[in-house]
């Protein structure tokens, strides 16, 4: 009789061959129903795993999965780019995932990453109800993200970043500003900042959220309609590409920048700052957010147990151009 294989016991049970996989290796967040399913399936078939397949368990891949929200975005380009490099320096090759702005996307990619065992994984998407990271059994660092008390956040210091920004329009006359941002909710700290200063000022904080998994066309709709329906003299934008999208709406409607609407937007990566020059932006250091990220995760896998003091948020800075 043919010794059954790990396909056979998958078969059985109704399941994956990865999940068979993440069953032996006891890898990621599966349930206990399925974890029985597939025990009992190895039970009955008599499975014992191939000896020196069991030898490889425990041992480093060299390998870290990277999980974007879209490498569209030049920021996110900017971020992968950062960390790949800094992870090389220690010996580590990245698997790039781009889950296009998509929960389910992420969630795929997050069990793929476990049941091939990468040695960790760095994150950088926003989708908030992808379950399963506070689960996961192998180092993870987030970037400007809140996964749980045990994950580390490598991010600048959006709270300074939101107040300078929202200063800035007020300070070239502004008065009544409008926020254009991808979510609006507790955790948003630049949104925060933008209510604290219009709140001090005595202004009226106006806010729109167009959400993450917004066709690029959609949101232009969206801050096409928001920017002619509000009579915003000025626009803070909390990324770039929404910003260039306000610097359109000017030019198309004949509103003169910056003598009729001012435009502040966030990132600062190097091909916003070269494709457009005059974007006012509060510009973010993503090749130590990507280095630091990096550093911190592979440190976690070096000592997976140890105690890690939280990251100071890194320091931000605004790039005035002529849109101020």
């Amino acid at each position: 009789m043919a010794r059954p294989k790990l396909q056979d016991v998958a078969a059985r049970a109704g399941v994956s061959v990865t999940t068979v996989s993440r069953v032996l290796n006891n890898r990621g967040y599966l349930s206990d129903d399925l974890r029985r399913r597939v025990k009992a399936a190895i039970d009955e078939l008599g499975y014992r795993p191939d000896a020196i397949a069991r030898s490889l368990i425990g041992r480093k891949s060299g390998l870290v999965g990277v999980v974007v929200p879209t490498v569209a975005d030049p920021f996110f380009g900017e971020l992968v780019s950062a960390i790949e490099r800094s992870l090389a320096e220690h010996g580590y090759k990245t698997l790039l995932c781009d889950c296009q702005q998509n929960a389910e996307r992420e969630a795929e990619y997050l069990d793929l990453l476990q049941a091939n065992r990468v040695d960790g994984i760095i994150t950088s998407t926003h989708n908030r109800d992808v379950a399963g990271y506070d689960q996961a059994e192998l180092p993870i660092v987030a970037v400007d993200r809140r996964l749980a008390a045990h994950i580390p956040i490598i991010r600048s210091d959006n709270r300074a970043g939101g107040r300078l920004a929202t200063e800035h329009l007020l300070a070239r006359g502004s008065r009544a500003p409008l926020l254009i941002t991808a979510t609006d909710h507790a955790g948003n700290d630049r949104a925060a900042s933008y209510r604290e200063v219009m709140s001090e000022r005595g202004l009226e904080a106006r806010v729109r959220a167009y959400g993450y998994s917004t066709p690029v066309e959609d949101r232009r709709a969206l801050v096409e309609t928001w920017l002619s329906e509000s009579g915003a003299d000025g626009v803070f934008a909390t990324d770039d590409l929404t910003a260039m999208m306000a610097l359109e709406w000017a030019h198309k409607t004949g509103r003169r920048v910056p003598d009729d609407v001012r435009v502040v937007g966030y990132d600062g990566s190097a091909a916003v700052r070269q494709g457009v020059p005059g974007l006012t932006t509060v510009a973010q250091p993503i090749e130590r957010l990507g280095a630091r990220a990096a550093e911190v995760l592979v440190d976690r896998i070096a000592a997976p147990d140890a105690v890690m003091a939280p990251e100071p948020p890194l320091s931000i800075g605004l790039r005035v151009g002529w849109t101020s």
